[in-house]
C-alpha cells in the first residue's frame, strides 16, 4: 500500500485498490491547483514527505522561483527522496521574511501546538505573504501516535487569529454523498476483512463510491449539521490584507 499511495498523488484514477485515497487525493489537488496562479517567489513546502506536488508547483501556472522542502527528521526513514531541511515540528529553520509562500498539506492534525507553528511560520513569511493548507476531517487515525486533531472552520479561525493572520479563506471538501463515498472506499479498502471478500466487495462498491464522490453544481457550505470531508485554507499574514 506504500508504494501505491506514493505514486498516486498526481496520477489519479478510480479503482477497486484506489476507492480509500481516490477522494481525498483528488480534492487535495484540485485545491493545489485552483491556487497555483496566487504561488510565487520562494516556496517553503512544510512537511513535505515525498514532495509530491513539487512537479506541479513548477508548472507554467506559477511564478516560483525556489522550492524548499521541510519535514521532521523522525520521518526519514518512510521517504525515498530528503527534505532541504529538517524541523522539529514549531520551529522552522529558515530567517525571518525569508519566503513568499508555505503550503502544508494534511499537516496541520499532526502539530500538537498549531497556534505556535503558525506563528514561525508567519515569521519566515516576507510581507505579502499566506500560506496555503489542507486538513482532513474524515479520516482514519494515522501516523500514530502523532495523529493530534480534526479541525472545524471556527477552531481554525480563532487560532489564526490568535497566531496573528489577519485574514483566513477556508473552503469544505465534499459534502454529505462525498462523505459517504469517502467512507465506504475506506471501509471497503482498509477495515478488517477477509481477503477474497474484500476483492469481491472492492468491485461491487467502485460504482457506488463513483456516483457518490462525484461532483456536485451546489458546494456545501459550513454551518449546521454540515458534513465534510475536509478542509482548505489560506491564511494572509497581516500586511498582505493592506
Amino acid at each position: 500500500m506504500k508504494d501505491r499511495q506514493k505514486d498516486f498523488f498526481l496520477n489519479l484514477y478510480l479503482a477497486p485498490d484506489t476507492l480509500d485515497i481516490y477522494y481525498i487525493r483528488k480534492s487535495i489537488l484540485n485545491a493545489i491547483k485552483e491556487n497555483l496562479p496566487r504561488f510565487n517567489g520562494v516556496l517553503l513546502d512544510l512537511g513535505c514527505g515525498d514532495m509530491p506536488y513539487k512537479q506541479l508547483i513548477f508548472s507554467s501556472q506559477t511564478k516560483v522561483s525556489k522550492y524548499i522542502g521541510i519535514d521532521i527528521e523522525a520521518g526519514k526513514s518512510k521517504y525515498d527522496i530528503q527534505p532541504d531541511y529538517y524541523w522539529n515540528g514549531v520551529n522552522i529553520p529558515l530567517p525571518d521574511n525569508s519566503v513568499d509562500c508555505v503550503i502544508a498539506t494534511e499537516v496541520f492534525e499532526h502539530c500538537p501546538d498549531l497556534a505556535e507553528v503558525l506563528k514561525d511560520v508567519q515569521r519566515v513569511l516576507r510581507p505579502g505573504g499566506f500560506v496555503f493548507f489542507t486538513v482532513p476531517f474524515l479520516w482514519p487515525l494515522h501516523e500514530a501516535p502523532y495523529d493530534e486533531f480534526r479541525y472545524t472552520p471556527y477552531a481554525l479561525e480563532r487560532i489564526f487569529k490568535k497566531s496573528g493572520f489577519s485574514k483566513l479563506e477556508l473552503k469544505p471538501t465534499g459534502g454529505w454523498s462525498q462523505s459517504m463515498g469517502q467512507m465506504l472506499g475506506l471501509w471497503v479498502v482498509r477495515s478488517p476483512m477477509n481477503f477474497h471478500l474484500r476483492r469481491v466487495v472492492k468491485i461491487l462498491a467502485q460504482p457506488l463510491v463513483w456516483l457518490l464522490i462525484r461532483e456536485r453544481k451546489k458546494k456545501p457550505a459550513f454551518g449546521d449539521m454540515t458534513m465534510i470531508t475536509g478542509i482548505t485554507g489560506v491564511g494572509y499574514t497581516d500586511k498582505a490584507a493592506e
